[in-house]
């Protein structure tokens, strides 16, 4: 894992976030369909709210890492065999070799961008889906966050695949 591509990948959310819910892009939209006032927004407790934000961002982009990176998985798959530790053992030169031949492979931005967008649409989207129809939100409600978490999700993926 490469902490600080999962670190830099975690401030996607804030910064698209930033963009995305400004009153001149989606944000007037968002604050209408969801029914929050200016006065709910400043009224919040903004260093615990972006503190949380951020610790779950975090999370979340650690998630993504295990998502975008496969090389991921096969050392997930091998770290408890025995000898995996051991650059001199059999697994150990055999796994050696695999990365050199494989440890790069599509590590690009665009797929990094593809996961990005299969996680929104495969995770995202049901998960808000789910809870806005129990919340009676609108479908408009619905695509707001999830253009926001497509977009977000993609440069999420971009950076951790990316960063080589």
């Amino acid at each position: 894992m490469n902490f600080l591509a999962i670190f830099v990948a975690a401030l996607m959310p804030m910064l698209v976030g930033f963009i995305w819910y400004n009153p001149k892009v989606m944000g007037t939209a968002w604050q209408r369909e969801s029914g929050i006032t200016d006065e709910q927004i400043q009224g919040g407790n903004m260093p615990l709210i972006f503190g949380l934000a951020f610790f779950f961002s975090l999370v979340l982009a650690a998630m993504v890492n295990t998502l975008v990176v496969h090389q991921f998985h096969v050392q997930s798959l091998l770290i408890n065999e025995p000898g995996f530790n051991d650059p001199s053992s059999e697994l150990g030169m055999w796994f050696a070799d695999f990365q050199a031949k494989y440890g790069m492979l599509h590590r690009t931005v665009t797929h990094g961008l593809v996961h990005g967008f299969m996680s929104s649409l495969l995770f995202a989207l049901p998960l808000i889906t789910i809870n806005s129809l129990f919340e009676r939100r609108s479908a408009k409600y619905i695509l707001i966050h999830f253009g926001y978490w497509t977009l977000t999700l993609m440069l999420m993926g971009a950076v951790i695949c990316a960063w080589v």
